[in-house]
């Protein structure tokens, strides 16, 4: 057992009657058995409930006779951010923030390091009054504030220098001026995306202006406006990276490139588009650092993913995964695979683009132009002798043909597709020329997903719904005679960019294809009559599996209603 009163930090803090000797002797015992004595003492009494991190940073400040300072209401002065490069601040973790009495502001990690305020004091030119901030709000306005600072009227100035004729000529060689502003601005747009966990970034063109906006868990927001002046020189900067012909700005195009930060490997995926006032780009993010997430982290259900493991199990059959666009469904397949025994099986994918390397896995990419499509090279994967195989998308009849008949003898297969619910799938694929007794000798499963933001668990608040507000939502799962319940709704906070929402959360349905749905898909019967028998045998929806999820306070009601209804 530790004494806690050779814990300085537990020490202040039970003197400053935040916590009780109890509590901290629980989390001294706590560390102990976790990490033999050695951690951080706050992220336990923080994790157990016993108190904030405010509490112990306010607590830290105190004692190191330094002010403390929220990040979440402070207004930062944008002239004192401009005082350091983000990667200055990132060393050091110390944010400028304010001046104040002639000395600069800065928000430290370490306020009481004095070779780091020594270290800053002479790259500034200001003497440094250090502060105290929490470490997850400092980390939060560092990503905000110090990612992509750049003076757009330096580097407006910059670019009006340069003689327009000047500007066409060198164009071309944009790749080797590592001072160019359209370089600046290129690698800062990319390098905020990135910290900023977009999937995508848009660079659109209007009359007066420049818009650049990230789509962060699935949607769009602004993200700032470089002057309109730049965009022929961003566009044919971004175009040059991506092996794209920059002198031809009347057709759409597409490129792609590889880019390094901080160690890691961005792919992007690169779409031009002429609109009346230039072209307009989509940059598609893929972080190749990004490990593949197993299947209990996609956030199924227990019941409904111990159905989905036995599917998957299976030593032969067809699994489809269905919804929109940017629904998950490629991470869902890379999870299903990555749950394979790769030793025994021989693994084979044909993908528009491979987006995740997986070890022990074949991935084939699709290559249109060389006739290598989805078509095509399932017939060559399928003289590979594959146990397994998993086609990125079902596009046309040809490729859903010879996945069902794959299916059939003997392979196991997994594919996408693009429809609304789990029941709809089935008469998708009668549509498309499928022969119902085909599909009811080859289907398996159809899991149907959206993707709803995660509510920020720093921010979210409270509210108690009643069951007069759920009148127009059948089926809330309310329990055991209760007549409201509390969820919780966004607020926003520092950690969140003011969005109420961090990170996403898939909501599912499962449709297993039991003898009764056989014989109904047969009888070509309605995605309608299906969905009601499916539910009768126990199939979750999706809106019920999103309401759970706002019970469960995980998600909001508007959220799930957004992206489900």
């Amino acid at each position: 057992m530790q004494d806690y009163k050779k814990n300085f930090l537990g020490n202040w803090l039970v003197k400053e009657k935040i916590v009780t000797d109890d509590q901290l002797q629980e989390a001294l015992n706590y560390q102990a058995d976790k990490s033999g004595g050695k951690g951080m003492l706050g992220k336990n009494l923080v994790q157990m409930g016993y108190c904030t991190e405010e509490d112990i940073a306010r607590i830290i400040a105190k004692r190191a006779g330094v002010p403390f300072v929220s990040l979440e209401k402070y207004l930062v002065d944008r002239s004192a951010l401009a005082l350091l490069t983000p990667e200055v601040i990132k060393r050091y973790k110390a944010l400028p923030i304010d001046f104040k009495d002639g000395k600069l502001v800065m928000a430290m990690q370490q306020p009481t390091d004095i070779m780091a305020i020594d270290d800053l004091r002479i790259l500034t030119g200001y003497d440094i009054k250090a502060v105290f901030a929490t470490d997850s709000e400092l980390d939060a306005a560092i990503e905000k504030y110090s990612l992509g600072n750049i003076d757009f009227q330096q580097v407006d100035d910059e670019a009006e220098q340069e003689d327009e004729k000047q500007q066409e000529q060198t164009i071309a060689g944009l790749e080797d001026s590592e001072e160019s502003p359209a370089v600046q601005l290129a690698n800062m747009i990319i390098s905020q995306a990135v910290n900023a966990r977009a999937s995508d970034v848009h660079i659109e063109p209007y009359e007066k202006n420049t818009r650049v906006r990230f789509r962060i868990d699935g949607v769009l927001h602004d993200m700032m406006e470089p002057p309109k002046r730049l965009h022929a020189s961003l566009v044919s900067r971004i175009k040059v990276m991506a092996n794209m012909d920059i002198a031809d700005r009347r057709v759409p195009q597409d490129g792609r490139t590889s880019v390094k930060m901080e160690g890691r490997t961005i792919d992007l995926r690169i779409a031009s588009l002429p609109t009346s006032y230039g072209e307009r780009l989509t940059l598609r993010l893929l972080d190749r650092s990004n490990e593949v997430i197993n299947l209990e982290q996609l956030g199924v259900a227990p019941d409904m993913l111990k159905n989905y493991r036995q599917a998957v199990d299976l030593p032969y059959g067809f699994i489809l995964v269905t919804g929109p666009t940017g629904s998950g469904k490629s991470t869902t397949l890379y999870a299903s695979l990555a749950a394979l025994d790769k030793v025994e099986k021989n693994v084979i994918t044909v993908e528009d683009p491979v987006e995740y390397r997986i070890d022990q896995i074949n991935q084939v990419q699709i290559n249109s132009r060389a006739g290598l499509t989805f078509a095509s090279g399932l017939r060559s994967i399928l003289r590979n002798d594959p146990d397994i195989v998993m086609v990125g998308e079902i596009r046309d009849k040809e490729t859903a043909k010879i996945a069902v008949e794959s299916a059939m003898t003997g392979h196991l297969v997994f594919s996408t597709l693009h429809t609304n619910d789990a029941a709809s799938t089935v008469t998708r694929l009668t549509e498309m020329g499928i022969e119902p007794f085909l599909i009811t000798s080859s289907l398996a499963c159809v899991l149907a997903q959206r993707l709803a933001r995660v509510l920020c668990p720093k921010c979210k608040e409270p509210y108690e719904l009643s069951g007069r507000e759920l009148e127009n939502i059948k089926d809330f799962p309310f329990e055991n005679g209760e007549t409201s319940v509390t969820v919780y709704r966004p607020k926003g906070c520092i950690r969140c960019s003011n969005t109420g929402y961090k990170g996403r959360v898939g909501i599912y349905e499962l449709l297993k294809v039991s003898e009764k749905i056989q014989k109904m898909i047969l009888e070509k019967r309605s995605s309608k009559e299906i969905r009601t028998v499916a539910v009768e045998e126990g199939m979750t929806t999706l809106l019920h599996d999103g309401l759970n999820k706002v019970k469960q306070g995980i998600t909001s009601l508007e959220e799930v209603m957004r992206v489900v209804v």
